[in-house]
């Protein structure tokens, strides 16, 4: 039995590098024929699309080259919570055999919905990018991603499984007990958010427990936007090489693109599964290859809910630069920031992740910080909440100093003045799934 397993994740492993390394004529005449099936199975099940490509006097069999997709309308957040719950489903809700769901907090949630099928290639994909950062079937694969209607925790889950992995389905909280049974397991793979794998990390140093001489060896992050300063500290913190994985449930859940271990230089998207574009925000023109924009994608496989030029509103750029790991598909750069995340403070363009970035690694604070929003006036203010760490001069003139010091590196990076607030050690509120970056206050401040 064992010896069988073993051949089928190597026939598994062939296929995927294959489908990997594609030249890219191969893998755009591949887009372009999954392209024509889902705009046709979309437009003949979806009222929805049907209505829209009526209204933007465009058919599926305009479809002629993959640049043709730009005058295909683009896919809304709204347009999910408008068609609520299972509106935009495009086969009967029988078939679906799993529905995820977002938080709802501003709203209806979204609801995204599996045939069998499609939770197949979602648990292929992910073991995909699960093997291209470097994690190896047999391994232990600690999953703190959360489990239930968030698509982190199963997403990861299956995606391990179907690696070959053992995997500890832990999900989120209960941080001391994670740190001992990453500790007692010897997990060598760690799942989690970045701002709650720096949680474990501070937990485990509290209790003693020394994870960078344990087996844990590589963690795959995910689900908010990260720093590059960020990953130093992970790294430094856990002893672990950290990946960048990536995705969102509208799209898929995890696994629409992932860093290889070799460079570490940008998410391989897996074309042959999406279509990725970058626009203009603002003109909503599709931009060429390297320019910094907001990520559109189109599913190419997906039966259950099929996504038409999906707006994400992740700012990033895309790179056909060769790499080393000899993947073929295009790289999306890190994501610097959501386009509806993005701060006006008294004239400047601010991302939360420029924030994390000057801040992680300054010296005597942890990687732990909120960004509180006030009105003054006609003008919206930026306060930054920061945390020291334990065993530095925290006294009051000490705290003015660090202040002082950490507004003008903020200045001299982003741009902008802000107000600095500095917290004693455990004074900010720590993350057990996605942190809470920013707390807006400005309806209360008018």
């Amino acid at each position: 039995m064992a010896v069988q397993t073993a051949a089928r994740h190597a026939d598994s492993f062939m296929f995927e590098r294959q489908v990997e390394t594609m030249p890219r004529a191969a893998l755009g005449a591949l887009q372009l024929e999954r392209l024509r099936q889902v705009l046709e199975h979309a437009y003949a099940n979806v009222p929805h699309y049907r209505s829209k490509f009526d209204t933007a006097c465009v058919k599926p069999a305009d479809l002629k080259t993959l640049a043709d997709i730009r005058h295909f309308p683009f896919t809304l957040k709204t347009d999910l919570r408008d068609n609520y719950p299972f509106n935009m489903f495009a086969v009967p809700r029988d078939q679906v055999v799993r529905v995820h769901a977002s938080s709802g907090t501003t709203g209806k949630p979204t609801v995204v919905g599996y045939t069998k099928g499609d939770l197949d290639r979602w648990a292929g994909l992910m073991a995909r990018s699960f093997a291209c950062g470097g994690a190896l079937p047999g391994e232990i694969v600690h999953n703190a991603y959360g489990y239930g209607l968030f698509t982190g925790g199963l997403g990861a889950h299956y995606g391990a499984e179907r690696l070959g992995c053992t995997v500890v389905p832990m999900s989120g909280g209960g941080t001391e007990r994670q740190v001992t049974l990453i500790s007692d397991f010897g997990a060598n793979v760690l799942c989690a958010t970045p701002s709650y794998a720096v949680n474990i990390g501070e937990v485990a140093a509290a209790m003693g427990v020394d994870l960078k001489n344990s087996p844990l060896r590589l963690g795959f992050f995910g689900a908010e936007p990260w720093s590059d300063a960020m990953r130093r500290d992970l790294e430094a913190r856990l002893g672990i090489k950290a990946i960048d994985i990536y995705g969102l449930s509208e799209i898929l859940g995890p696994g629409v693109a992932c860093e290889c271990h070799q460079e570490q230089a940008g998410l391989h998207g897996w074309e042959d599964h999406f279509l990725f574009e970058v626009i203009d925000p603002k003109t909503l023109q599709p931009l060429p290859i390297g320019e910094s924009g907001e990520l559109v994608i189109t599913t190419l496989t997906k039966e259950a809910l099929p996504m038409i030029r999906y707006r994400t509103r992740d700012i990033t750029r895309l790179s056909d630069e060769p790499c080393s790991c000899g993947r073929t598909h295009v790289r999306i750069m890190r994501v610097t920031g959501r386009d509806d995340d993005m701060l006006i403070i008294r004239g400047v363009n601010v991302y939360p992740s420029q924030v994390e970035a000057a801040l992680v690694g300054f010296p005597g604070l942890a990687p732990h910080y909120q960004i509180v929003l006030t009105r003054e006036g006609a003008l919206d203010a930026m306060t930054v909440e920061v945390e020291l760490v334990p065993d530095v001069p925290a006294g009051d003139q000490d705290r003015s100093r660090k202040a002082r010091d950490v507004q003008h590196h903020i200045k001299s990076l982003v741009g902008v003045t802000c107000g600095i607030v500095v917290k004693m050690p455990g004074e900010v509120p720590r993350s057990q799934g996605k942190a809470v970056r920013v707390r807006d206050l400005r309806k209360q401040s008018t």
